[in-house]
């Protein structure tokens, strides 16, 4: 499958869900669209749900957890949720396809890297012979930026350095110019200059393939870099959304103003102290009634208990919380606007 005209919608998930086997709620009705080359970020602690919703839509869950709902990928015929590995094998790598936080554990250590990717190549029958698809695994290599490709396409992984061997996963998930490309923390393991050089090379890849990227991570400043629009996850649920610049100097939920908050290294207390949000996330699965931040919100009351409506405020944009930062405070430009809809209200 080609990469979708502009204005196409490339992933839709609808209600998607994960639970263990016996119900224990780990991600909860989920509901996101991406277009075709839109740079997405999808941010949040540790234990959010953030990674769950990705290997949901790879069809790689663990074993004993469950993904219920719809997720649906342009030019797939069929649902991924539930989709058999018959199916997904013919869709993971080719439509879809995956950038891990830890390459290492994503490449062969026994095979070579040109054969690794020239395997994917010839797998989806981008390419029908290992000469062919040889030549345009040195090409890729080429593409991800390492020296001397052609020598590095006959080296092993445990020959590159941790940044290096990033790069040969992206190269691996670009081969087939998926429609979309997800990537999990792919740049956590790396010093700042490794991975600013890494996340030049996935912006890059997907937009001269007109691919959409769904990009995960718990670093904001990542986000700002390489996304356009951002999701904030918390206890497994959507939270807020919207264009990167609006959420993170305007947000409303009060999940993403503590997120800035922390984030923020020139923000100190009276001790010197660096911000931090109170308490913690809850276990996976132990996420409270109602809101799911309230256990750890200051302006939590007893309508908190009941869960938040989504409020929208534009397109592909809204949050859900009762009690919503007034506009123009809590975020990184921090000016004193009043919100319109708080005044009437009062």
């Amino acid at each position: 499958m080609t990469a979708a005209a502009a204005t196409d919608d490339v992933l839709t998930v609808r209600g998607l869900d994960v639970t263990t086997r016996d119900g224990g709620p780990l991600v909860q009705d989920v509901d996101f669209t991406i277009r075709a080359g839109e740079r997405v970020g999808l941010i949040g602690e540790s234990g959010s749900g953030k990674s769950l919703t990705s290997l949901s839509l790879m069809g790689l869950l663990p074993e004993g957890l469950r993904a219920q709902g719809s997720v649906r990928l342009a030019g797939v015929g069929h649902d991924l949720v539930g989709a058999d590995e018959a199916r997904m094998s013919r869709v993971r790598g080719k439509d879809i396809a995956m950038v891990f936080q830890e390459p290492m554990t994503a490449l062969n250590p026994t095979m070579r890297i040109g054969r690794q990717i020239a395997e994917v190549l010839l797998v989806h029958r981008t390419r029908t012979d290992r000469a062919s698809a040889h030549t345009a695994a040195v090409e890729l290599l080429d593409q991800v930026g390492l020296p001397e490709p052609a020598a590095a396409a006959r080296a092993y992984p445990h020959q590159f350095s941790g940044g290096q061997r990033q790069r040969v996963v992206l190269a691996i998930a670009l081969a087939n110019d998926p429609a979309l490309l997800v990537c999990d923390e792919p740049t956590t393991a790396l010093d700042v200059t490794v991975q600013a050089r890494v996340l030049d090379l996935i912006v890059r890849g997907v937009e001269d393939r007109g691919s959409a990227l769904l990009f995960i991570t718990h670093d904001l400043a990542v986000v700002a870099t390489a996304c356009e629009r951002v999701m904030v996850m918390y206890g497994g649920r959507i939270v807020e959304s919207g264009p990167v610049r609006q959420v993170f100097t305007r947000p409303r939920h009060r999940y993403t103003q503590a997120l800035i908050g922390a984030s923020d290294l020139t923000a100190v207390d009276e001790r010197g102290r660096l911000a931090t949000i109170g308490g913690s996330v809850p276990p996976a699965g132990a996420f409270p009634e109602g809101c799911v931040f309230r256990n750890r919100c200051a302006k939590a009351t007893d309508l908190c208990a009941t869960r938040p409506a989504w409020t929208e405020t534009g397109p592909d944009s809204g949050y859900a919380c009762f009690h919503p930062v007034p506009r123009g405070h809590g975020g990184v430009r921090g000016a004193d606007t009043p919100d319109p809809q708080e005044a009437r209200r009062g």
